[in-house]
């Protein structure tokens, strides 16, 4: 191929997911929540001659003539992204193009690709370069298997200005990949492996500068799935991270996902408070310690959960907890038993899922020998769709779970978990970034109309809206945010009726 070659690098649209927030969004006049890390990523290991446009579907439309305009197509996805992939594929090869894919999805699927020109599994840092070498000499392979996973000290700085900032909510950086625990349900553990790895603190920070370099300001996410997965690394970036912040200050609200014993790390908390951590997604899954054993959850069973997120919101965090129903050791009331748990954690964003088994993952493995796999999982497990014969009652199953999300987004549910929450959640770590008034006052404008005067609970937000302003002035700005993120899970739940 010439010097100069064009390359798309398109993001296939999520469904309306736990994650997508696209109820929310519209309130912060935004379309979605982070940009496709992984595409930025690539880009950046790209020649730098080559030209690159991002089309990212959860923001804006393909068009034909960005199809046209490109050499050659890359695209990813996760498992929740799979038919808007295949018909990006689709789409492109019926203009020629030639197309690359690779990803979570593609690495751990169970189909075939027939279409795509290029196929990578595993890992690009490895891979990518032979790939681009190939090109050039005009030998590029139709497949490219990462042979083992890469250390992330190869990894660039993602390619930020790539992405239209102004339509996201948050920015996203990534430090470690791959996760010590070896709980079955999860597929982290089989794409990158059970020794965490990590970026360097130099590349960390470059990251943060790059990010405030394009001007972004508010949220970033560390996407890590297990944030603390390599303890003693961690330690050592998080003074780091604290002062690179107050030297800036305090550009970034952080947010992370973790493991629940975090709680068991003061020094860890404190410093995590020193260097912004807002809010931490933990892994509850359930209250039943039978369920936990059988899921190989036993990072849970050290002490009391209920405890473990009490003391994370007391370091100024808000936690955000992962359940699931379904399991082979759920009892009969386990429906009411999530929700007395997550009634008395205070945790107002509560992501509840169906038990699925992803593609090859011990689940997976353990189900399919007992002859119990119905289907590929489409990798959302809140639509109601098992891919498996659980041990309880399918029927009740699902009934049970779909009563646990209309309880806790009900309106006078949900609100009252916020409030305890921010009752909870101490503002006393450092000052976070600046809000920008104008957007802000927008954004509660929208609220006002959609919520205060459209929404049939328009009751319970004005009463949520006074305790907020009168009880938690301080932190009224994030008891609207949480009131936006209601509404979207609200309207989740009100899809199954």
């Amino acid at each position: 191929m010439g010097d100069t070659v064009k390359i798309l690098l398109i993001n296939p649209e999520f469904p309306d997911t736990y994650w997508s927030f696209r109820h929310a969004l519209p309130f912060l006049g935004k379309r979605a929540a982070y940009p496709p890390l992984g595409l930025l990523t690539i880009s950046a290991m790209l020649p730098e001659s080559w030209e690159r446009r991002l089309v990212d579907l959860n923001v804006r439309q393909l068009k034909s003539s960005d199809i046209e305009w490109a050499d050659m197509v890359f695209a990813t996805a996760m498992i929740v992204q799979k038919e808007s992939l295949l018909q990006v594929i689709r789409q492109c090869k019926a203009r020629g193009k030639r197309v690359v894919i690779g990803g979570p999805y593609v690495t751990t699927s169970l189909e075939s690709f027939p279409d795509a020109d290029h196929i990578f599994f595993g890992e690009a840092e490895a891979t990518l370069p032979q790939f681009i070498e190939d090109l050039e000499r005009g030998e590029a392979k139709p497949v490219y298997k990462a042979a083992e996973r890469p250390q992330l000290t190869l990894t660039p700085v993602p390619d930020f200005r790539l992405a239209e900032l102004k339509r996201y909510s948050a920015m996203s950086v990534q430090y470690s990949r791959g996760c010590p625990f070896q709980c079955e349900f999860c597929d982290i553990i089989e794409i990158y492996g059970r020794i965490p790895r990590t970026k360097t603190n130099e590349q960390m920070l470059a990251e943060l500068d790059a990010l405030r370099e394009v001007g972004w300001r508010g949220t970033v996410f560390i996407v890590d799935d297990n944030f603390i997965g390599n303890k003693r690394n961690v330690r050592q970036l998080l003074p780091a991270l604290a002062e690179w912040q107050e030297r800036h200050n305090h550009p970034f609200d952080l947010l992370t996902e973790a493991s629940l014993n975090l709680a068991e790390d003061d020094d860890l908390l404190d410093n995590m408070r020193r260097a912004g951590f807002r809010r931490v997604f933990l892994g509850i899954e359930t209250p039943v310690e039978e369920s936990l054993l059988e899921a190989q959850k036993k990072q849970n069973m050290h002490g009391s959960m209920l405890d473990a997120v009490h003391k994370l919101q007391s370091y100024g965090m808000e936690v955000m907890g992962g359940f699931i129903v379904g399991f082979d050791n759920d009892p009969e009331d386990i429906f009411e038993r999530q929700v007395n748990f997550i009634r008395e954690s205070a945790i107002p964003l509560a992501m509840v899922g169906l038990l699925t088994a992803l593609p090859d993952t011990q689940l997976w493995r353990r189900l399919k020998r007992e002859g119990r796999l119905l289907a590929e999982s489409s990798g959302e497990n809140t639509n109601c769709a098992l891919n498996f014969v659980p041990k309880m009652d399918a029927e009740r199953l699902i009934a049970g779970y779909q009563s646990i999300m209309r309880t806790i987004y009900s309106s006078g549910e949900y609100y009252s978990r916020v409030l305890e929450c921010l009752k909870r959640v101490p503002k006393d770590g450092p000052a976070p970034h600046q809000y920008n008034v104008i957007s802000g006052f927008m954004a509660l404008m929208r609220m006002a109309l959609k919520l205060g005067i459209l929404d049939k609970e328009r009751k319970e937000f004005w009463r949520f809206f006074h305790r907020a302003a009168t009880e938690h002035r301080e932190k009224f700005a994030e008891s609207m945010r949480l009131a936006a993120m209601g509404y979207h899970f609200r309207k989740l739940a009100e899809s199954y009726d």
